[in-house]
């Protein structure tokens, strides 16, 4: 087993474990993100370990969180490097995830990203722009007022800092990965989402 997958099982154990094929596809996920970040600004995050804790362990902690619903329609806004959306894939095979990306390269990153996941779609546009309906929305570092503003979902998953969780309202989850990091489960407002 290699380094990652071996830091992945272990960091994530406490709350779920992950299968040889899991780990084995978000391995492969990571061996790609870090050979595409050395030309396109995918992460700032590089370190090892600070890479299976924040976005890999982060992600997956939201996926677990999601109701256990098959079929469940799930839009991940702003994916850039496909957090939280693709280790929300992995962790969640019967739901389908939506990377929605409006950075041209990056959706160019997570299209090969994805093709090895039959439960994901990259759509290379705006959020704002899309028109199809689901039932959950999940982000991480896009501002949550955006987020919530958007026409796609009544529910939203968002990791973000435990402070600005504490001012919208919902479900809150302390992530023990990152220092005053949370996992929020809310309802988009009325008038909002269909």
């Amino acid at each position: 087993m290699s380094a990652f997958s071996e830091l992945l099982a272990a960091e994530f154990a406490p709350y779920g474990s992950l299968s040889q094929g899991q780990l084995n596809l978000l391995e492969a996920h990571y061996a790609l993100l870090m050979h595409w970040n050395k030309r396109l600004n995918l992460t700032r995050i590089t370190e090892l370990s600070s890479v299976v804790r924040l976005h890999y362990c982060e992600s997956l902690f939201l996926g677990l969180h999601l109701p256990k619903v098959v079929e469940l329609r799930i839009a991940d806004v702003g994916s850039g490097a496909g957090f939280p959306g693709i280790p929300v894939a992995v962790v969640r095979p019967d739901c389908s995830v939506d990377l929605i990306e409006s950075h041209a390269r990056k959706a160019v990153f997570l299209s090969e990203a994805s093709r090895v996941l039959p439960n994901v779609c990259v759509i290379s546009r705006r959020a704002e722009e899309c028109s199809a309906e689901y039932d959950w929305i999940v982000s991480r570092a896009v501002r949550p007022a955006e987020v919530l503003a958007l026409d796609l979902a009544p529910k939203a998953a968002l990791l973000l800092n435990s402070e600005e969780a504490q001012g919208i309202g919902g479900e809150i989850f302390d992530l023990p990965w990152g220092e005053k990091h949370a996992l929020l489960l809310t309802n988009v407002p009325r008038g909002t989402a269909r």
